[in-house]
């Protein structure tokens, strides 16, 4: 195990709340970044009350435990002019300040890139917004859900007249993975080329959406047509789906090509004609005979165990899984043996989490605890060259929140 994490040394500002900005500084702290977390004294992150169901009753939040892990958190009156500048004396010793408020709530404080690039010029401003500068609805608030439907994501998703939203906040986790690659990417141009001011990121979620529905947009652009969502399918390909089997089960098998589709027809549901038959030759083909298709693979996986039909599937090489549901996926074998759980530390007592997706030779992320609200605002300003008395000065004015203690957080 190497000792120096890859972004040892690195320190990043967040002001962030939800999902999206959290996410970024989760992956970033994930990979040995120093993430300081600054939050409202009067409740902090509004994700901290979300539920109470980690470690409850009274417990913690679900998204807040998953997205806040190795963090530092530190609460400031950025109202105050003593808030204000120990956030500047934070950004001081930073190489990067990620946020997601409001439009416009960083260019009220003076925060905006273009003030952050007088006064703190190697800090790397990344702003994460809803739709980006400059258009109609910039100015709009925007959340997963909402940028969801406004990006075509619930059109493509559900069924034919009955939209849905996809259950994880796919537009918050998106952005803030582009958010951090943004800042990993200024990191190694720094390194490469030398300091310099750094430039600006803006993440907007409309963008990464849009991104995301590259296949649809591209599709629709040439064609005219707004494919209908098939639920646990594909517009793109057939036959591709879940299948009820007889021991109460469902299989999702797949195809993806042609040679696929006859593996599928002769070795598996044997089905030979199908496989000959000139109406099924190509993909775009058996798309336009989806229904057709779907009858006879569910009527030879209703006469048989889920067990047998994966077998069988594997055995002829075409992709397939089962359907789980998340209390499934919790003691998923894949995980248990492959030693993907980790015990991390809260204000409410351990808890378990999965270890980050990617796995680098020789490192292992830290997964450090998740902080409570103000758990190291005095450590932080003691670190800023304040005393206890300084500390009980600021505390006093109301730029600091109230002294910590695990047990009432």
């Amino acid at each position: 195990m190497q000792n120096t994490a890859p972004l040892a040394g690195i320190t990043v500002v967040a002001m962030e709340q939800a999902i999206s900005a959290p996410m970024c500084t989760r992956v970033l702290s994930d990979f040995g970044a120093r993430v300081i977390k600054v939050e409202n004294p009067k409740g902090g992150d509004f994700a901290r009350d979300y539920d109470d169901v980690v470690n409850g009753p009274n417990g913690l939040a679900a998204h807040f435990v998953w997205a806040n892990r190795g963090k530092e958190s530190i609460t400031l009156d950025l109202k105050s002019p003593a808030g204000i500048d120990i956030l500047h004396r934070l950004l001081d010793r930073a190489d990067a300040l990620v946020s997601n408020l409001a439009p416009g709530a960083l260019a009220r404080m003076q925060l905006a890139a273009s003030d952050l690039r007088a006064r703190h010029p190697n800090v790397i401003p990344v702003e994460i917004d809803g739709y980006g500068p400059g258009g109609p609805i910039s100015h709009k608030r925007a959340y997963d859900l909402l940028v969801q439907a406004e990006s075509g994501t619930c059109a493509a998703t559900g069924y034919p007249g009955m939209p849905a939203k996809p259950g994880p906040p796919v537009a918050d986790v998106s952005t803030g993975l582009y958010a951090a690659l943004s800042i990993m990417a200024l990191l190694i141009a720094r390194e490469r080329h030398g300091a310099g001011t750094a430039p600006g990121v803006a993440v907007s979620l409309f963008d990464t959406m849009t991104d995301i529905m590259g296949y649809q947009l591209t599709y629709t652009q040439h064609s005219g047509i707004d494919q209908e969502p098939l639920g646990m399918s594909s517009p793109a390909v057939a036959p591709y789906g879940s299948f009820p089997t007889r021991d109460g089960q469902t299989v999702v098998l797949g195809t993806t090509n042609d040679r696929e589709w006859q593996r599928l027809a002769r070795e598996i549901i044997d089905r030979p004609d199908l496989a000959d038959d000139p109406r099924y030759r190509s993909n775009s083909q058996r798309c336009a005979h989806r229904d057709t298709l779907n009858a006879a693979i569910e009527s030879w996986c209703a006469q048989h165990d889920l067990d047998f039909i994966q077998h069988k599937a594997d055995e002829a090489g075409i992709g397939n899984s089962r359907y789980n549901r998340p209390s499934e996926v919790i003691a998923h074998p894949q995980l248990q043996a492959r030693d993907r759980w980790r015990q991390v530390d809260t204000p409410k007592g351990p808890i378990s989490a999965l270890l980050p997706p990617p796995v680098i030779e020789g490192f292992e992320q830290p997964m450090g605890a998740v902080p409570g609200l103000g758990e190291h605002t005095d450590a932080l300003l003691t670190e800023l060259g304040f005393d206890a008395a300084g500390i009980a000065q600021l505390r006093e004015q109301g730029a600091i929140g109230p002294s910590y203690s695990a047990m009432t957080h």
